[in-house]
């Protein structure tokens, strides 16, 4: 296969990047499986990386379709019962059991597909080649939960044989059961949110994969690779960057399915479900706000139950751990920036009744002891708009440069106001069609962040902060 460039690859994603954002299609819901029954199939096939590397890798794939990378979202309602069959279709020469370990479930019951030839293994019961075994449970509790191959874990997980199960309380649009109100009422967290994203971070060892695609099991066994691997390739949802930014499902991505794109607008409540997917820690750093940690491993961080979460945190960076989920609320505001981010003298999607005050001085901004008009929330937001009232009609507080002393990137709008374009010279911009604000998140590791050494890449997307007018699906 002939390698793409970097900078085309990035190109190509950037541009696909702009036509998503213009179209206003993005995964406010979490793309997966809803059940409460599933078939895991385990194959071979290949993924891509955005340098133009073709990899084996064993992975699950729902049904009969193609494995895919990492293993499908499996979506469940709480309390319901589930049976999640995994049917071993690795390639025989391996003579590989699979089976399925399920972190964070209890009561878990295996069937072999045929009576008395499946294996018992250390943790559960195990499928040779060519047969299926059966797990059945109750989601008893809501949460976000890995599930991956307990056969060989070492191997096998390193291979791709893993994913996400994630059971959704009753209540719509939360993740938990809990009964506190959202943080816009003044509590310090509850688990409401207006969209959710998954972020599966996992890594890859080339070597490895060439091995057993080349020389097999017994080779990687000889080499002593899996004792000392190093990793050179680090992934979100299955994918490096750029392709993280691409659509979900693209055709060129056959096996990588899910994307990694945040979207939100100015005050809605993002729903982050990280998942330690790899042998590895990441630290996963998403600029422009802080996260609230409301649970770990589907245990809300509270002291009782209906405490509120009351132990939960925000950070800057989540320390993914292997194995490990971490559950966090994400809401972009603005505060702190220091000028109103509408710039309402000119533009008009600036939201026409938010944050009124008495002026009398008469400068059009809010000083100290000037009364608010409306009873603003916690965090100094408007509790109708989630503007940022402290900072309402603040000027820039800087000189801007002229426009022909800009170097602009292909994101810039012409404008540093939200919603708002500017003067552009001709071929700059194109890829902001709502004039958004972007955030880079990424692996705070720096290696993370490249494919085999090539950056940009690896485990690095963008959270787009949308204007209030467009449409988040």
């Amino acid at each position: 296969m002939s390698r793409i460039s970097c900078a085309r690859r990035l190109q190509l994603a950037l541009l696909a990047l702009g036509s998503l954002c213009a179209a206003g299609r993005a995964a406010a819901e979490i793309p997966g499986v809803s059940g409460p029954s599933f078939t895991l199939t385990a194959k071979a096939d290949r993924i891509s990386t955005p340098d133009g590397h073709s990899i084996y890798f064993w992975g699950f794939a729902s049904g009969g379709g193609r494995a895919q990378y990492p293993g499908p979202t499996l979506k469940v309602a709480e309390g319901s019962t589930v049976t999640i069959t995994v049917d071993n279709q690795l390639p025989p020469q391996f003579n590989q059991r699979v089976s399925l370990a399920l972190p964070g479930q209890s009561g878990v019951t295996a069937t072999c597909s045929v009576a008395d030839a499946c294996v018992q293994g250390p943790i559960t019961l195990e499928a040779p080649p060519g047969l299926s075994v059966t797990y059945s449970f109750t989601a008893s509790r809501p949460g976000t939960f890995l599930y991956n191959s307990a056969s060989r874990p070492d191997l096998q997980v390193e291979m791709g044989l893993a994913g996400t199960l994630i059971v959704y309380p009753s209540t719509s649009n939360q993740a938990y059961d809990d009964t506190a109100p959202a943080d816009q009422s003044g509590n310090p967290a509850g688990s409401q949110f207006d969209h959710e994203y998954l972020f599966f971070l996992s890594e890859m060892d080339s070597e490895i994969h060439d091995l057993v695609e080349q020389q097999g099991v017994q080779a990687v066994d000889d080499s002593g690779r899996l004792g000392y691997y190093f990793a050179n390739y680090w992934f979100i949802n299955g994918r490096n960057a750029p392709d993280t930014m691409n659509e979900e499902g693209v055709s060129r991505l056959p096996t990588q399915p899910y994307n990694a794109l945040p979207r939100t607008h100015p005050g809605d409540r993002v729903l982050m479900r990280v998942v330690g997917g790899g042998h590895d820690m990441h630290p996963f750093h998403h600029h422009g706000q802080h996260a609230r940690i409301i649970a770990v491993d589907g245990f809300p961080l509270q002291t009782a139950p209906g405490a509120h979460f009351d132990l939960s945190h925000e950070v800057f960076t989540i320390q993914s751990i292997p194995g490990q989920t971490v559950d966090a609320i994400l809401r972009w505001t603005g505060k702190g920036l220091g000028w109103d981010i509408y710039d309402k003298s000119s533009n008009p999607l600036h939201p026409a009744n938010s944050c009124p005050f008495t002026d009398t001085n008469g400068n059009g901004r809010p000083d100290p002891g000037e009364p608010w008009l409306k009873t603003l929330d916690a965090e100094g937001l408007d509790p109708d708009t989630h503007e940022f009232c402290a900072d309402h009609n603040k000027p820039i507080p800087v000189v801007l440069p002229e426009t022909l002393a800009l170097t602009n990137g292909e994101f810039w709008s012409g404008s540093p106001f939200l919603g708002q374009a500017g003067l552009l010279p001709p071929g700059d911009g194109g890829l902001n069609p709502n004039n958004g604000y972007t955030y880079m998140w990424h692996s705070h590791n720096e290696k993370e962040i490249t494919n085999f050494d090539i950056f940009p890449g690896g485990m690095m997307t963008m959270l787009i902060v949308e204007p209030p007018s467009t449409t988040i699906p």
